[in-house]
């Protein structure tokens, strides 16, 4: 399908541009006092001012990246920037790379046989690659919550407190406290509080997936990975898990897989939207839903295809 569209795509005309002579004179005037030259001064000046800010406060770079399954090349020159605390939503049909990329910030891909990369992922200034890095140190640092949710067969208490206590965490009082911080960061705390000894397995779908969020946040990371988390829930618990993601982005830097298109709209900053291993664009999530720069793109997410 994905195939036949590209094309298809190519026998199009490009996108049309807006004629200039259906906007209203009031519109076409504004700012008309003000010279081209101090205009494109200001203009300037502007962009240089946020480009500054966002490079200032970048947590992720990625350069020139490649990945491949074998011979498979699975992502192809991926470059992309994320601004500390914002949520970038990533986007684009199955079997584009979508989740590959992201198990490469924590590496996950490496439990792969014959996998391969070119490029530079940094977090931090650090690349994540490098072979004096520990990647259990990295793993800490870069949380993830799989698509279908994945509690231990333990208790509530326990499930939270893992990572803590596989880390060598031995206070209890501390265990205890940070249980209890994790559950409310996740917005589950008043659901369970009163059962932490009980079964994560007594709890619904959504709250599984919730409370695999506090595990992840109870070894304190600062990137937190999310492989499409709402694709297996309700419309209520999904709701539960994007306003979730609105109070948790105050305190970490989120990547989110998914394929629901409102989603994406709903909780992300930025968009990055894959095809056929490539980052085709990547944008201000208002800008990709309502003007995007590319026509594939335009179709992808008003559901002409994918």
């Amino acid at each position: 399908m994905t195939k036949l569209y590209m094309e298809s795509l190519k026998e199009k005309s490009p996108k049309s541009t807006i004629d200039q002579s259906t906007i209203p004179d009031a519109i076409q005037d504004r700012g008309k006092s003000m010279s081209d030259k101090d205009k494109q001064k200001k203009d300037s000046s502007a962009e240089n001012t946020k480009r500054k800010e966002l490079t200032e406060n970048l947590k992720i770079t990625v350069r020139n990246f490649n990945f491949y399954y074998g011979p498979m090349q699975a992502l192809k020159n991926i470059n992309m920037e994320v601004v500390t605390n914002t949520v970038v939503g990533i986007i684009g049909p199955s079997g584009c790379g979508k989740s590959t990329f992201l198990r490469c910030f924590n590496r996950m891909n490496d439990t792969i046989a014959d996998i391969r990369y070119e490029g530079d992922i940094h977090i931090d200034g650090q690349h994540i690659f490098d072979k004096n890095l520990d990647v259990v140190d990295l793993r800490r640092k870069v949380g993830m919550v799989f698509q279908k949710s994945n509690p231990f067969p333990k208790s509530i208490f326990e499930n939270v407190a893992y990572g803590m206590k596989i880390n060598g965490v031995k206070d209890k009082n501390k265990i205890a406290a940070t249980v209890e911080r994790s559950l409310k960061h996740a917005a589950i705390w008043d659901e369970v509080k009163d059962r932490l000894n009980k079964s994560a397995f007594a709890l619904s779908g959504g709250q599984q997936q919730r409370l695999c969020i506090a595990r992840a946040l109870a070894v304190e990371p600062q990137v937190l990975l999310l492989d499409e988390p709402a694709s297996a829930l309700d419309p209520i618990a999904t709701s539960k898990i994007e306003e979730l993601i609105h109070e948790l982005k105050k305190d970490y830097t989120i990547l989110i897989v998914t394929h629901n298109m409102q989603q994406a709209a709903r909780v992300s900053d930025y968009t990055a939207f894959f095809m056929l291993g490539e980052l085709y664009e990547y944008d201000q999530t208002n800008k990709i839903f309502t003007n995007p720069s590319r026509k594939i793109t335009e179709d992808y997410v008003t559901g002409r295809f994918g």
